[in-house]
């Protein structure tokens, strides 16, 4: 907990309004990478307590559309649409379809992780579950040149995930943003424009 409340990038965050640490993983990525571009559908997986979004939003500006979906409730941002429910579970993966309609995702981000057991080899295979539910998703929902951009963890599986990312995009880039603990097992994977 003191760990916590001492972080660098979790003080910076209360200051400047960000609802977690997480917004500046994706601010650096995304200024490495230009992923949220004004005017970009996106789509955030795992977005309680919205940090993500919070970024999301203000980069795509008001013709830009963001989307977030998570099993816990979040606090209302304006500008975000969201559901609330697993995204394991049809009916809630077909009301994000619904508020998609026709349009096709620039970004699909995964921040999502399952609750841990404290099991490594179960969590792994938790963790990679929700990644490929992403990926499964991304394939259906991104157009041509779009990108997903997805939390995992090193482990069983994480190069028959890598590879079907490969066989799923162009270009697959490993991110390891300077606001990830460094004591974190945490990496990104993002692939970019469907083959």
């Amino acid at each position: 907990m003191r760990e916590h409340i001492n972080d660098t990038y979790v003080q910076l965050a209360r200051k400047e309004g960000w609802r977690s640490r997480a917004a500046f993983k994706l601010m650096e990525i995304d200024d490495k990478d230009k992923l949220l571009r004004h005017g970009e559908v996106v789509v955030d997986l795992g977005a309680t307590p919205g940090g993500w979004s919070q970024v999301a939003v203000k980069r795509v500006g008001g013709s830009g559309l963001v989307f977030a979906l998570d099993l816990l409730e979040m606090e209302p941002i304006h500008g975000v649409n969201f559901i609330q429910g697993d995204f394991r579970e049809d009916d809630v993966l077909n009301q994000l379809k619904e508020k998609l309609g026709d349009r096709r995702v620039g970004l699909v981000m995964s921040d999502m992780a399952p609750n841990m057991s404290g099991v490594p080899l179960v969590d792994q295979a938790r963790i990679m579950h929700l990644a490929e539910l992403g990926l499964e998703f991304s394939r259906e929902h991104l157009k041509p040149d779009g990108a997903f951009l997805v939390k995992v963890f090193q482990g069983s599986d994480y190069e028959s995930f890598v590879k079907a990312l490969r066989e799923t995009f162009k270009t697959v880039a490993v991110r390891k943003p300077d606001a990830s603990r460094d004591r974190s097992a945490e990496i990104y994977l993002l692939g970019r424009t469907l083959r």
